[in-house]
């Protein structure tokens, strides 16, 4: 169990470490908001996941804490994809400069008229 637990915690943080580092490289926020994805979906989970298995082992079994942890990694999830996304829509709506490799820019065309 403490070989899971470490293991978890050791990947997780190197996740974290990952994504800090390349966006203190990336060009521009709408690069560095995309790398923030493996930290929130992967290295943030399995950190919490961690010590969820590290109060198993201490304290033995309990719901609570089992239903606190999937509510956690849930709502990390579904969080950090709408957070990213309202970050993107709201750096490029102030007009922050945008990769010219960037493409396709679907923000930057009019929208159009649905037809049913």
């Amino acid at each position: 169990m403490q070989v899971a637990v470490a293991v978890l915690s050791v990947v997780g943080a190197l996740f974290m470490l990952t994504s800090a580092v390349a966006m203190l490289r990336e060009a521009d926020a709408f690069t560095r908001i995309n790398v923030l994805s493996p930290a929130t979906g992967m290295g943030l989970p399995m950190i919490v996941v961690a010590a969820w298995l590290h109060k198993l082992w201490i304290r033995g079994f309990e719901w609570m804490p089992l239903i606190q942890t999937l509510i956690t990694v849930a709502a990390l999830l579904v969080v950090s994809s709408v957070a990213s996304n309202t970050l993107a829509r709201a750096a490029y709506r102030s007009g922050a400069p945008v990769n010219p490799a960037t493409d396709p820019q679907d923000l930057a065309r009019e929208p159009t008229a649905r037809e049913d």
